[in-house]
C-alpha cells in the first residue's frame, strides 16, 4: 500500500509532517543548552568533554518535548484558540524551570553565572513555543494538513463531517466511502467516493491519512474488517466516531458514545496513586493561592458591605464526589432576597438579582475565591466538573445519560468544560458542558490539570463565560 503517513513514538501517533517538526524542535532546544552552556563555562581549563555536554542537551530537550507531547502541542489542532495553546507554552516554561535548575546545578560543568544561563535557555524555548504556535494556528497550512475518509454515507456521518469541517481547519475531506449496507445516504452525492474501487485502493489513491468510521449499524458484514486492518498496518489511523471526538474536540459525545464504549474503552482510571497525587497538589496549591488571594478577598469583603447589608460569605448546598452533599463557600455577589420563593434558578447573562460590586466579582471570578477553603477541607478539588445544585442534579441525571458520572469525581472550581464552553444555563447548555467533563473524567490526569489551572487564567484574564 505504501501510506506510512503516521508514527507510533511512546504509543502517541504522528503525522509524518508533525515528525519533522518535533525533530526541528529536539535540534533548536539542544542548540540552545550548548549554547547557553558554553557561554558561561567557568574558566578555559573546565572546557566540558563535547560528550557530556551534548548529552546534556539532548536529555534536556528530550525532557521538554515530552512535555510539549503530554500537554498536546503537537496534536491536530481543533477547537483550541491561540490563547489556549499560548497557555500551554506558558505551562511548558513553568515546567522547564526546575528541569534548568537542575542541570545548572547537577551538571558536572561549572557555569559562571546562573542568572545568565537561565536567561539564554528560557529565551530559546521561547522561540521554539513561539514557532510552535505558529506552525499550529499560523504557518503555511500544507505543512499540517491531514486528509481523512469517512467510512459511512448516514447519519452519524454527516455529523462527523459537519464536525470536522467547522472544528478542524487542517484537514482535507477526502469524501465519504458508503457502506453496502446503508440504504439511506445522507450526505451530498458529490462527496461520496465510488464503490468501483476498495477501500484499500482508495486510501492509498488518495494518499488518506485517517479513517473515521461512522457507521450507525455495523452488524451484518456492514465493515470491511480485513481492509481496514489492512489500512491500519500500513500507516493509516483508523477511528470510530466516539474516539474521533475525543480526539478533535476534547469530548466524549452523547449521540456517538455507548456504555458498552465507556466501560470496555480506556481511561476512567481511579487509581489510588492519581487520588494521592491529586490531593497532595490540591492542598499545596489551594493554600499558596490562599495566601496570595488573601488581600483580594479582603478589598472583595469591604466593598460588598459598603454595597448593601448582609453577609459577605454565601453558602449553598452542592452534590460532590459520590453523590455526598456539602455547602460550597462564595463571596455574595447578589441580593440577599435572589431566591426568596426557594425555587432555585439558573444565572442568566442579564441577571438583575447580582448587585454591581457581585458583577464585577462575577468578570473576573473572584467570587469563587472562597472555594479554595472547600479544597482544603477536601469537598472539591481545584480542577474537576463544577458542583451542582441537588435541585439540578435530579432534574439533570433524569433528562441526560451518563449525567451521574460527573460525580465519580470530586467536583472543581474550575474545569474543563469551563475553559472549554460558555456559562451554562439550560438543560442543553447542561449537555454540552456534560460531553467537556466526561472527557475530564476519562482522561484526568496531572498535566490535564495543570493545563486546565494555565488555561483558566488566560479565560479570566480574558472576561470569557463570566455570569
Amino acid at each position: 500500500m505504501g501510506s506510512f503517513s503516521m508514527i507510533k513514538i511512546f504509543n502517541c501517533y504522528f503525522h509524518k509532517r508533525t515528525f519533522f517538526h518535533i525533530i526541528l524542535d529536539l535540534g533548536l532546544v539542544s542548540f540552545t543548552v550548548v549554547v547557553a552552556i558554553l557561554y558561561q563555562v567557568a574558566g578555559v581549563g573546565n572546557q566540558p568533554v563535547v560528550s557530556i555536554l551534548w548529552t546534556t542537551a539532548v536529555l534536556f530537550a528530550v525532557a521538554i518535548l515530552m512535555i510539549n507531547s503530554s500537554l498536546g502541542l503537537y496534536d491536530r489542532v481543533h477547537s483550541r484558540t491561540v490563547s489556549q495553546t499560548s497557555a500551554r507554552g506558558a505551562l511548558v516554561l513553568f515546567l522547564a524551570l526546575p528541569l534548568s535548575y537542575a542541570i545548572f546545578h547537577l551538571s558536572p560543568v561549572k557555569l559562571q553565572n546562573g542568572k545568565v544561563f537561565m536567561l539564554v535557555l528560557l529565551g530559546g524555548l521561547i522561540i521554539m513555543l513561539m514557532h510552535r504556535i505558529y506552525a499550529t494556528h499560523i504557518g503555511p497550512r500544507a505543512l499540517i494538513r491531514q486528509r481523512v475518509l469517512i467510512y459511512g454515507s448516514g447519519k452519524g456521518a454527516r455529523l462527523v463531517g459537519q464536525t470536522l469541517k467547522k472544528s478542524d481547519p487542517n484537514v482535507d475531506l477526502v469524501g465519504y466511502y458508503a457502506s453496502p449496507n446503508e440504504v439511506v445516504t445522507e450526505v451530498s452525492g458529490w462527496a461520496v467516493l465510488p464503490r468501483d474501487k476498495s477501500l484499500t485502493d482508495v486510501v492509498q489513491q488518495a494518499r488518506v491519512d485517517e479513517i473515521v468510521v461512522a457507521l450507525t449499524e455495523r452488524r451484518g458484514g456492514s465493515m470491511p474488517m480485513r481492509e481496514l486492518l489492512d489500512c491500519k498496518l500500513q500507516g493509516v489511523r483508523v477511528v470510530d466516531t466516539a474516539t474521533y471526538f475525543e480526539m478533535t474536540l476534547g469530548q466524549i459525545r452523547l449521540d456517538s458514545v455507548s456504555a458498552g464504549w465507556l466501560i470496555f474503552g480506556e481511561g476512567f482510571d481511579q487509581g489510588v496513586m492519581r487520588t494521592i497525587t491529586k490531593r497532595l497538589f490540591d492542598i499545596v496549591c489551594a493554600s499558596v493561592l490562599t495566601m496570595v488571594a488573601a488581600p483580594i478577598l479582603l478589598v472583595a469583603a469591604v466593598l460588598i458591605k459598603l454595597e448593601s447589608a448582609g453577609p459577605i460569605l454565601y453558602r449553598q448546598e452542592r452534590v460532590g464526589l459520590n453523590g455526598r452533599l456539602f455547602s460550597v463557600v462564595k463571596l455574595r455577589s447578589m441580593r440577599t432576597d435572589a431566591e426568596k420563593d426557594g425555587q432555585p434558578v439558573w444565572a442568566s447573562a442579564t441577571d438583575s438579582r447580582v448587585t454591581r460590586v457581585g458583577r464585577w466579582l462575577r468578570r473576573v471570578r473572584i467570587d469563587e475565591l472562597p472555594q479554595l477553603f472547600n479544597v482544603l477541607r477536601g469537598d472539591m478539588s481545584l480542577v474537576g466538573p463544577r458542583p451542582e445544585r441537588p435541585f439540578f442534579v435530579d432534574k439533570l441525571t433524569q433528562e441526560i445519560p451518563y449525567f451521574a458520572v460527573r460525580q465519580s469525581v470530586k467536583p472543581g472550581v474550575t474545569g474543563w468544560a469551563q475553559v472549554r464552553y460558555h456559562y451554562g444555563a439550560s438543560v442543553e447548555d447542561a449537555v454540552e458542558k456534560l460531553q467537556y467533563d466526561l472527557y475530564y473524567v476519562k482522561n484526568h490526569s496531572l498535566f490535564l490539570d495543570l493545563v486546565v489551572l494555565f488555561e483558566t487564567v488566560g479565560v479570566v484574564l480574558m472576561g470569557k463565560g463570566a455570569q
